[in-house]
């Protein structure tokens, strides 16, 4: 099992990310994670709970940059970054920069379609057509990672283009993980992800029935069944870890409760004391 950590500057600021992420790779946490948000309107709801539109979402790929340049070995990623918002061809740049600077730790990349209409409208995209986007998006980033300078080429729904070279190429490949809930993202992640990363509000009946529909997915593409990543607590046992391990998660996302700084810190230490990631 893998054990990654997330930081929310929406919640706990961005005066606190460095610390935080400094303190996590002492601790031995693999990597660090952020969200994405567009951008907020006054009355917006997501999972029943009225979003602040004040609260500050920044840009995760720009706070990763920031975070690679003060640590050494912590993995950078997204939990999720919104795919179908960005053009795929300007963001295949992006993260391939980010990747060679942080000398290719750019490997804990999730994507989602988004929930929220009005962030797709600002984007001039149309919310009905954000997972075919993102499926398309994701084929357009590999292609131009692994294309050589002879040029490649792409003609689908949303992006054209003939005898395209991209660079930098990547270190190696980016991993990524398809985020969401739904029957949808489950098949996206077996048919294109590296792994599937669920959200929070499925029963464990739910779970089991799009894991296994992800298994399902790839094994009939023939593909590799992706990881498994799912989110956690400070408070996990390790009972709760070898019940996750029984539902073949293979990566756990822990997030800090805290609303106090130091006291984040102390729960990262505690987790990391509780399950010898030091060792």
């Amino acid at each position: 099992m893998q054990f990654a950590v997330s930081y929310n500057p929406a919640f706990h600021g961005l005066g606190g990310l460095v610390a935080f992420a400094r303190h996590a790779e002492t601790c031995g946490f693999e990597g660090l994670l952020l969200p994405e948000h567009l951008a907020s309107r006054p009355g917006v709801k997501l999972g029943g709970w009225e979003i602040p539109p004040t609260l500050p979402y920044a840009d995760p790929l720009e706070c990763l940059a920031h975070v690679a340049a003060v640590t050494d070995r912590l993995l950078l990623g997204t939990g999720v970054l919104l795919l179908p918002y960005h053009q795929p061809v300007a963001l295949a740049k992006r993260l391939a920069t980010l990747d060679v600077l942080s000398g290719g730790r750019l490997r804990l990349v999730t994507v989602g379609v988004g929930a929220l209409p009005h962030e797709a409208s600002a984007a001039g995209v149309d919310y009905r057509t954000r997972g075919r986007r993102a499926d398309e998006a994701l084929d357009v980033l590999r292609l131009l990672w692994t294309g050589g300078p002879e040029g490649v080429g792409h003609h689908g729904e949303f992006v054209e283009f003939d005898d395209l070279c991209s660079y930098p190429k990547p270190v190696g490949t980016i991993p990524i993980r398809v985020g969401g809930s739904s029957h949808a993202a489950a098949r996206r992640a077996g048919l294109r992800g590296d792994g599937w990363f669920p959200g929070g509000s499925l029963t464990p009946d739910d779970r089991v029935a799009l894991f296994d529909l992800v298994r399902a997915t790839a094994e009939k593409a023939g593909r590799r069944t992706p990881d498994y990543t799912r989110w956690g607590s400070t408070e996990l046992t390790s009972e709760g870890i070898d019940a996750l391990a029984a539902e073949g998660v293979t990566r756990v996302v822990v997030s800090a409760g805290s609303a106090d700084p130091q006291e984040r810190l102390d729960e990262l230490s505690a987790f990391a004391e509780r399950f010898a990631l030091h060792a």
